[in-house]
């Protein structure tokens, strides 16, 4: 087994989101990865600029974050080729690591677009190193920079950032601050493939909560009256806990829930739905143990919810008497 430390530049439509192509928002212009043994020992790198082919000049921000300019583009080969080498260089027992969780899924996105078969299994397990930092060292829910990082554990900073390679590079050092029993305990699942039917929906477990990702449903409402998707197993023991307080929408796609178990305590319910791109929407459901202050502060936010709903309609209806 080899841990593959990936990370991409792309570069978007320069003419803004009117004219961008539909079927490819980020085009991969640069692929960097560093490859470790399973005692997270750097063995290999592979790093190749990519010509773009969608589009031909580069967006003012990518200009502004990525070290790359018009020359380097010249003699650089196109994705295709590019792809099939990085796929083979990965090797077949591949496990993949990245900072943040937009890379595997653009880099799919980019496969998808050449029709170049997909090498990764499904459901595709990852792991987050920007994520697993906060798991470890601070509040697992803030996210840093990959430079605050490094000077937040004093490693040197002997290359730029904002190169595939030279952020693939801090991100396997950052991982050798971690053992590898942290790193393999606190996996990702990507989304870019989803479940297509019930059997394929998929449970994950871990020391504090449970995820689940659901199939597609043709709209919100129907996701919300699955049995399933709205289901609360305490985290701990499985078991179904009771519903304190119901499902209920915060923002247009985020829905909270507070329920009990007799042997675990209080748990917190979350369910984000997203849209595919074929707009069908699929539910990702986080429960996890929560204390009693969390609890009522599930409580109050409801409540306030409530009242702001109120208080609207009572606007709504003074305006049109």
């Amino acid at each position: 087994m080899n841990y593959i430390v990936l990370d991409l530049e792309w570069n978007q439509c320069p003419a803004g989101k009117a004219e961008e192509n539909s079927s490819l928002r980020f085009e991969i212009v640069e692929i960097g990865a560093v490859k470790l043994d399973e005692t997270l020992v750097l063995t290999d790198q592979f790093r190749e600029v990519v010509k773009p082919q969608v589009y031909h000049s580069l967006h003012h921000r990518t200009k502004e974050i990525i070290a790359l300019r018009a020359i380097d583009f010249e003699d650089a080969r196109n994705f295709p080729e590019v792809a099939q080498d990085f796929i083979t260089w990965c090797g077949d027992d591949a496990v993949f690591c990245t900072w943040g969780s937009a890379d595997l899924t653009e880099l799919q996105q980019n496969l998808a677009y050449y029709n170049i078969p997909s090498p990764f299994p499904f459901p595709l397990l990852y792991y987050d190193i920007q994520k697993i930092f906060s798991i470890v060292y601070e509040d697992r829910k803030s996210r840093r920079s990959l430079e605050s990082v490094i000077d937040f554990l004093d490693i040197p900073k002997s290359i730029p950032f904002h190169s595939a390679l030279s952020d693939a590079h801090y991100t396997s050092l950052i991982m050798q601050r971690l053992t590898p029993e942290q790193i393999m305990a606190n996996s990702s699942v990507d989304y870019y493939q989803i479940p297509k039917n019930r059997r394929q929906e998929i449970y994950l477990s871990y020391e504090t909560y449970t995820k689940f990702v659901s199939r597609p449903f043709k709209d919100k409402t129907q996701a919300m009256r699955d049995r399933t998707v709205i289901s609360t197993p305490c985290c701990k023991c499985n078991k179904t806990a009771q519903k304190k307080i119901r499902w209920f929408p915060v923002g247009g796609s985020n829905y909270f829930c507070l329920a009990y178990c007799e042997k675990h305590g209080y748990l917190k319910g979350k369910i984000r739905l997203r849209h595919q791109r074929d707009n069908l929407c699929y539910a990702i459901k986080t429960v996890k143990t929560i204390s009693l202050e969390e609890a009522y502060e599930i409580r109050e936010k409801k409540e306030v919810l409530k009242l702001k709903r109120r208080l609207r309609r009572k606007f709504n209806t003074d305006r049109n008497p």
